[in-house]
């Protein structure tokens, strides 16, 4: 096996790599042996992927004599409380990891958000390692430092920073996911192109059937190009104090969809952010920022990769303009009580907006089908 990318996150004395290719569970261990002061770890996963994913590590692990303890999280969103992270650092304790021991994380976001934010408040801060094993993950939220636990109001809205020391991006663990969370990830790969990169949006309309059928060379470069974009903008506003917040296209609107779901399996986290692109480029045309053809190119393609993109394809299909705006004024991003939102002038050409009321914002939101009530 070769290595097919490799990504690095430029932070100065944090920086790390991402290894992106076939075979690199299997042979984690290379990569993550000369991390590791002593040779112990803990491995954090999901229980969903006891069966499959854990033990491949465990192998590696074991190959070059990593002692390692495992902990199971129960999977899904709700997962992503206070409680879950209070049994995850009492475990942690119990099993005496030190502040430069790693703890990996192995599964998707969930898994990454939880573990990550453990790592940022154990000892005051602890090493910690992220294998995505989701599309959405190994594009995304394992790529940052963003690490979080969910609030009633709101998604992430109780979290720190904390920058992990490797990420492991396998493509073959992708291989064992269901088409639904396959196109979940998708749309977090659509983003780069439609807020940055207006020609990787047109290879994706070009190639994104290959991507969503796993081929393993258009997987691997959908896959790389997303981690630079990322890394890039992550090296320049490590804190989101300026163009990072630009990753939140579709975010804002999505997470609104996520919070009055419930964090339930009717809407997966990419299908929400899938729909809020759409809907944050429609906003764009109703303020006569955007050209109509650019949004319908977004839609489009969207609609063609089997995601949300109408307010009747969105989780149940019953959402309240009221209770959207609501849900949206509790955002993160919310400054001095004004919403903020990631608009566009077109693909690959996106900006902040700061001046958005929510008489505006309700009124699109009826337009666009959310109902009266």
């Amino acid at each position: 096996m070769s290595v097919q990318h490799k990504v690095t996150v430029e932070l100065g004395e944090r920086a790390y790599e991402i290894i992106i290719g076939s075979s690199v569970l299997a042979r984690a261990a290379v990569h993550i042996a000369p991390l590791l002061p002593r040779p112990r770890l803990a491995i954090v996963s999901d229980a969903n992927l006891a069966e499959n994913h854990l033990p491949i590590l465990r192998a590696a692990l074991n190959e070059v004599g990593i002692a390692h303890d495992s902990y199971l999280v129960p999977s899904g969103e709700a997962s992503k409380n206070f409680e879950q992270l209070a049994d995850l650092c009492d475990w942690l304790l119990a099993q005496k990891i030190e502040r430069n021991d790693c703890i990996i994380a192995l599964g998707g976001g969930v898994i990454g958000d939880l573990t990550g934010f453990a790592a940022a408040i154990l000892r005051r801060g602890t090493r910690f390692i992220q294998i995505p094993t989701t599309l959405l993950a190994q594009v995304d939220s394992s790529i940052g430092g963003k690490t979080a636990i969910n609030a009633p109001s709101g998604k992430n809205l109780i979290g720190a920073f904390h920058q992990p020391d490797l990420v492991l991006a396998d493509m073959d663990v992708l291989k064992t996911l269901p088409p639904r969370e396959v196109g979940a990830g998708y749309a977090e790969i659509v983003k780069y192109g439609a807020l940055g990169d207006k020609a990787f949006f047109a290879w994706l309309e070009k190639n994104g059937a290959k991507v969503l059928a796993l081929d393993e060379a258009a997987m691997a470069e959908a896959v790389a190009r997303s981690c630079r974009a990322k890394a890039a903008i992550v090296t320049r506003d490590e804190r989101e104090m300026g163009e990072r917040a630009l990753l939140n296209l579709g975010h804002t609107f999505g997470h609104a969809f996520e919070a009055l779901a419930g964090y339930d399996n009717t809407l997966l986290h990419g299908e929400a952010v899938a729909y809020g692109m759409v809907l944050a480029f429609n906003f764009s045309v109703a303020r006569g920022h955007c050209a109509p053809e650019d949004a319908a190119r977004l839609k489009d393609h969207i609609g063609a990769s089997h995601l949300p993109h109408k307010m009747s394809a969105i989780g149940t299909g019953k959402f309240a303009a009221d209770t959207l705006v609501e849900a949206m004024s509790q955002d993160k991003k919310v400054q001095n009580g004004q919403m903020r939102f990631i608009l566009a002038n077109g693909l690959g050409d996106t900006f902040i907006a700061d001046d958005v009321s929510e008489d505006e914002l309700r009124t699109f939101l009826l337009d666009e089908g959310a109902g009266a009530a």
